[in-house]
């Protein structure tokens, strides 16, 4: 006779995995998971984590209590607390996920903005407790303390949970709609690299034995030539180059996911797959680090152990290699501006940038009438018009851009 099932709401064991290890060999972060029996009648595995065997259990029953009271109460009701909306609502954004609907990184971003901001202000307040005069302070608050940018991003977070209350009939009216509108302070005009700060930069790094070491001259020459981000840049392969056409694919970014480290993902949107005509001056560069025996599968700008890097480690590297001088306000973005820069000097058609850059929609009609192609000749004619003397003028004070001297770490 077969062992009677879980009653609906409960779980089973809860056990732990020690995860990840330190220099001292011991594990990082535990991971502790159990059976749950769904009111669907499904039995799923949950998991929680934390730094220690006690924390990561402790976590994963109160997500399990949570999850059994908001089932128990046709999922949520006017007094479920705030936090235990937030963890369905989150569960429903990692299914997005696995069916590829949404972004680990933005996942990550908003778990990020829950447990640093919005969870300490609003945890314990219950759905029905919601209103938009409390949020509307919550959401001000965090602007004043932190950022407009923070605040906006916090907002879209409150907006999805108590959305997900108003769907389940916790609440009337999602109260998020009629909070005060976040008014940013005016951006600062985007700023490109001269002429003569393209050759300057490529000189400062020609010159710096770290930087040289670190990939970055090849790299940054890269960026400047096809106007990618850097999460692109560094998730090209070699396979996705054609020499003889002088084209590169742009399929993947990469980005790090907590307790998963580095992932290769699709771009950002379907406007940012594309493939794009390399300046000859680029193609000479790939061209000459190929040769020094890399493999198809490989990226193009590789770690120590041939693999993908991280974007935020090769920012810090840059800022390094940037020093503190007049060169200091350099970010991985300025690179893409110099890019679009570039091309709106020579009188291309928004059109046309927006392909190279992988932007979406300069205009609703362009976008419904025009197809989308491989990106213009005519964009790589004028980056490589632009940059072919500097990459002319920066090999005069270093070493030549024949791929790197060693990889980066």
């Amino acid at each position: 006779m077969g062992r009677s099932p879980m009653p609906i709401g409960s779980w089973g064991l809860l056990r732990t995995y020690p995860m990840g290890h330190g220099r001292d060999g011991k594990p990082t972060w535990v991971k502790a998971v159990a059976q749950y029996r769904d009111f669907d009648g499904v039995t799923r595995q949950v998991q929680a984590s934390g730094k220690s065997v006690t924390q990561a259990t402790q976590n994963l029953r109160s997500k399990l209590q949570s999850r059994s009271a908001a089932g128990r109460h046709g999922e949520l009701t006017g007094m479920t607390r705030f936090r235990t909306a937030a963890d369905v609502w989150l569960e429903r954004m990692d299914g997005m996920v696995a069916d590829g609907r949404r972004s680990p990184g933005t996942v990550e971003t908003y778990r990020r903005q829950l447990k640093n901001h919005v969870l300490p202000a609003m945890g314990e307040i219950r759905l029905g407790e919601a209103t938009t005069p409390l949020v509307d302070k919550v959401v001000g608050k965090i602007k004043t303390d932190v950022s407009a940018a923070t605040a906006k991003s916090c907002r879209s977070v409150i907006s999805g949970v108590l959305g997900l209350a108003a769907r389940y009939g916790a609440i009337i009216v999602n109260p998020v709609r009629d909070i005060e509108r976040i008014e940013a302070k005016p951006k600062k005009p985007p700023r490109a690299l001269t002429a003569d700060e393209r050759i300057e930069l490529l000189k400062q790094l020609q010159e710096d034995e770290k930087a040289r070491r670190r990939d970055l001259p090849d790299l940054v020459f890269f960026m400047l030539a096809t106007g990618v981000r850097i999460g692109e840049a560094l998730g090209v392969v070699w396979s996705e180059v054609d020499f003889e056409a002088g084209t590169v694919e742009i399929t993947s970014t990469i980005i790090r996911v907590r307790h998963e480290g580095l992932l290769r993902k699709d771009t950002k949107s379907s406007a940012g797959r594309r493939t794009l005509a390399l300046p000859m001056s680029a193609v000479a560069v790939l061209r000459r680090r190929f040769a020094t025996g890399a493999r198809l599968d490989q990226p193009l700008f590789p770690s120590v152990l041939g693999g993908f890097r991280d974007p935020a480690n090769v920012r810090r590297e840059l800022r390094d290699a940037r020093g503190d001088a007049a060169l200091a306000w350099i970010t991985s973005h300025t690179f893409r501006k110099t890019a679009a820069t570039i091309l709106d000097e020579a009188a291309l058609s928004a059109r046309l940038v927006a392909d190279q850059l992988g932007h979406s929609r300069p205009s609703m009609t362009q976008d419904v009438y025009m197809a989308r192609r491989a990106v213009d000749s005519q964009a790589a004619l004028a980056l490589d018009a632009a940059l072919r003397d500097t990459l002319a003028e920066s090999e005069k004070h270093g070493k030549s851009m024949t791929g790197p001297e060693g990889r980066a770490r």
